[in-house]
């Protein structure tokens, strides 16, 4: 590298050049170059707005925009080298720029900062991965929508503390997951707004002496507004740690049904055989079957958590208005994004394949004493108080624990024993397919009321 390689463009108020190290370490285009194609947007948008303007002519906005259109093509073919000595993205396309044209490359940073120009890049950038994100996550509902369709009559153990709870369908337990996902991609809708507003012409904190035309440069780049203050605009990182807060919730809840389906791939709960495209092997075991896969993904939501935490900590104490401590935002971001994009993506391949024990799940879901509120419930629909039908059916229970014995196998002549109300007909409330149907409310798990549910979703355009 020659010294007018090494030469810095913000040099000229220095004597000495950095330190090697100093350099190395300052540097962001190791990672921020990952910008590239959004800041050669950004700047062609930026040229066209400046030649609009007059402060540009049209032969140089041609020169640069043909300039820049080459340098994207070089970076994509492989014909670029990122330079740290060049600190950023930003300076690393400048510098080019000026090599390939000459001078009038310098011009085309008229009127702007790098501190609004990264902030265009990332929202940029921001706005494609959170569309993608939507996409995504639509697409696992999708999954979950279509195994839900095939289980409606199903019938499984519902559980609270783990312990079995009252027996459902497995198509409820399915959409239950649905409607974690739905307020997944409503929250992303409702950041993609913030995240939508145009921040060049910020200038590095106060705005810009040129006449610029901000609106030209959103509708050019398809923003639906622009930012209103200069200061706030390039101090501000709060739609990207709303993205790493989404995306937790996200991967929360890919954890809670990779939990899940750990547990009900276990040889003690046989409810559910992944893939084997989404199982691994053990080195020493040969009878293995790891569900690795929703093993990483319970694994990568912590990930996800510490990256949140690292920007909300970053962004804690910080003075306006753009300070260096802010180029730590860039690698919380996009580990984000690629983490829960990754995620979301083998989630939906993996649950269209998953195969369900049905037989399995239906036998497990009679054990536990299962329909014993719905015998709490025939003794409240005979006239006593929920209070003391609790009271009975738990001491129904407890000799049913005594005997080694399960609800529907005691006798009516023991039943009546504990409670006089309690006639013939009893049996017919405690199978645990009457206890599923019998729940008609409205997001119950009565099989007619799932299938209500299904007709809605199927209704909405985005699932049509």
């Amino acid at each position: 590298m020659n010294k007018q390689d090494d030469k810095k463009l913000w040099g000229g108020r220095f004597e000495k050049p950095m330190e090697k190290f100093t350099e190395e370490f300052t540097a962001s285009v190791s990672y921020d170059q990952k910008l590239y194609r959004y800041d050669i947007i950004g700047s062609i948008a930026h040229c066209r707005m400046l030649t609009k303007q007059g402060i540009l002519h049209e032969v140089e906005r041609d020169m640069i925009i043909t300039g820049l259109e080459s340098i994207l093509h070089d970076i994509e073919h492989g014909d670029f080298e990122f330079l740290v000595s060049l600190e950023d993205v930003h300076m690393n396309i400048e510098k080019r720029l000026i090599e390939k044209i000459g001078p009038v490359g310098g011009k085309l940073h008229t009127a702007r900062s790098r501190n609004d120009q990264v902030a265009l890049d990332s929202r940029l950038y921001a706005r494609d991965a959170v569309k993608q994100i939507i996409e995504l996550v639509r697409n696992l509902q999708r999954a979950l929508v279509e195994q839900a369709s095939q289980h409606t009559e199903t019938i499984m153990p519902g559980y609270t503390h783990l312990q079995t709870a009252q027996p459902i369908v497995l198509a409820h337990h399915l959409l239950a997951y649905f409607e974690m996902f739905d307020r997944d991609a409503q929250r992303f809708s409702e950041i993609y707004q913030r995240v939508n507003v145009l921040p060049l012409g910020a200038g590095a904190l106060a705005g810009t002496t040129f006449d610029i035309d901000r609106q030209y440069v959103a509708r050019e780049l398809g923003f639906d507004g622009v930012s209103r203050n200069s200061l706030d605009t390039v101090s501000d990182r709060d739609a990207f740690i709303e993205i790493c807060s989404a995306a937790s919730l996200v991967m929360m809840h890919l954890s809670r049904l990779s939990e899940e389906f750990i547990l009900w791939s276990s040889s003690e709960f046989r409810f559910l055989r992944l893939s084997d495209g989404y199982c691994t092997g053990s080195s020493i075991m040969p009878q293995k079957r790891n569900p690795d896969v929703s093993e990483l993904v319970r694994g990568k939501t912590g990930r996800v958590y510490g990256n949140l935490i690292s920007l909300l900590t970053v962004m804690k104490g910080l003075p306006l208005a753009y300070n260096k401590d802010m180029q730590e935002d860039k690698e919380p971001l996009f580990d984000t994004i690629d983490t829960v994009v990754g995620s979301l993506r083998i989630y939906a391949d993996m649950i269209c394949t998953a195969a369900f024990n049905t037989e399995r799940m239906r036998a497990v879901a009679g054990l536990g004493f299962s329909t014993a509120t719905d015998l709490a419930d025939y003794l409240v629909r005979g006239g006593l108080p929920f209070r003391d039908a609790h009271e009975v059916v738990g001491k129904m229970v407890a000799h049913c624990e005594k005997h080694q014995i399960d609800l529907p196998e005691v006798d009516l002549a023991t039943m009546q024993g504990f409670h006089p109300s309690i006639g013939e007909d009893i049996y017919q409330f405690i199978t645990v397919e009457k206890s599923v149907q019998s729940r008609r409310s409205y997001g119950g798990t009565a099989p007619e009321q799932v299938k209500v549910q299904l007709e809605a979703i199927r209704s909405r355009p985005e699932f049509a």
